[in-house]
C-alpha cells in the first residue's frame, strides 16, 4: 500500500449538505476500493489566484489515505464525472505526516500571539 494526499476543490455555491455529501462520497469510495482514509481536513472556502470555470472561490477538502492503483482509478473516474468538483490533485508519498494541518485555525492563532 502506498500513501497519498488527495485534494478536491468544490464549487463555491454548494450548500453545507452538498459539501457533506461530497466528503462522505469520496471517503466511502476510498474505503470501498481497497484503501483506508487516515485523515480528512476541511480547509473551507478559499479564494483562487485565477478564475476556474467562472468561479472565484472554492471549497477545499483534503484527504490523507493509504491505497493502491485500484483506489486511484476509482477516484479519477468519479471526479471526472462529478460536476460539483472543479479541480483535484493526488500526490504520492513515502510516508504521511498526519500531525501537520495546512490551514489549521489553531496554528493561525498561535502565530498571531507570537508576533505580539
Amino acid at each position: 500500500m502506498n500513501f497519498y494526499e488527495h485534494t478536491l476543490i468544490a464549487k463555491q455555491d454548494l450548500s453545507t449538505i452538498d459539501l457533506k455529501k461530497i466528503e462522505d462520497k469520496y471517503n466511502d469510495l476510498i474505503n470501498k476500493s481497497s484503501g483506508k482514509v487516515v485523515k480528512v481536513e476541511k480547509w473551507g472556502l478559499l479564494n483562487f489566484a485565477r478564475r476556474i470555470k467562472n468561479y472565484n472561490k472554492g471549497f477545499y477538502i483534503h484527504y490523507k489515505f493509504e491505497g493502491n492503483s485500484k483506489t486511484l482509478e476509482e477516484i479519477k473516474k468519479n471526479t471526472s464525472l462529478d460536476s460539483s468538483v472543479l479541480r483535484c490533485l493526488t500526490i504520492k508519498y513515502k510516508r504521511l505526516d498526519t500531525s501537520k494541518e495546512y490551514f489549521s485555525k489553531e496554528e493561525k492563532i498561535k502565530s498571531n500571539e507570537e508576533k505580539k
